[in-house]
């Protein structure tokens, strides 16, 4: 009877821990999903935060401004000691504005995708596209980078962080490069069924 009772504890313990734990998403990117120039509440993963409101799902903003791919990599280790569950990727943005070699930035995202996959931890790659003003080739092998990941390590991808915001202008802040809140809204209601599909596909 002890016995019953106690194994009957240790299952209820069980089902609360279940039910208390929260499932951590982590956006790890640049200023595009740091919130530069908005106030901390209109941040993305406020944002997106407010829209799984009431589940066991907390967000992350792993994201620094002005980063590269180099960057994020260095940085990833010390980001992940946080134990997110899923991690929101994109970076490249400033890669391709300063002019690194396409191959330098798929190389680093690569190495960022292989050390989140050692963990077990879900990826969602969101792409970035080039400026055409810097040609036909550096444009078409940029933009190449993430489907091209996507498929290669079976991953999550959403083309374009930047889908329905990108050059217009109510949607960005004055420098017409980063979104505002409205555009951070925008962001939110486009990925939010993307997260949301990785939270809950077994």
């Amino acid at each position: 009877m002890r016995k019953l009772i106690f194994y009957i504890w240790c299952l209820v313990s069980i089902i609360q821990v279940s039910a208390e734990a929260k499932i951590k998403v982590m956006l790890f990117g640049d200023s595009l999903m740091a919130g530069y120039g908005l106030t901390q509440n209109h941040h993305l993963d406020k944002v997106l935060q407010k829209k799984f409101e009431g589940q066991n799902i907390i967000f992350i903003n792993a994201s620094v401004s002005g980063d590269t791919s180099k960057g994020g990599l260095d940085r990833l280790d010390w980001s992940l000691s946080d134990k997110p569950d899923i991690i929101f990727l994109c970076l490249g943005a400033n890669d391709m504005l300063r002019g690194i070699n396409p191959g330098v930035t798929r190389d680093n995202l690569e190495m960022i995708i292989q050390n989140i996959k050692q963990k077990n931890i879900k990826i969602i790659l969101a792409g970035m596209m080039a400026q055409e003003s810097y040609g036909v080739s550096y444009t078409k092998q940029f933009n190449s980078i993430y489907p091209e990941l996507s498929k290669k390590y079976k991953i999550t991808l959403y083309p374009f962080l930047l889908e329905g915001v990108a050059l217009k202008p109510k949607m960005n802040l004055p420098d017409g490069k980063h979104p505002n809140l409205m555009g951070v809204q925008e962001i939110a209601n486009r990925i939010y069924p993307v997260i949301k599909k990785e939270i809950f596909e077994k």
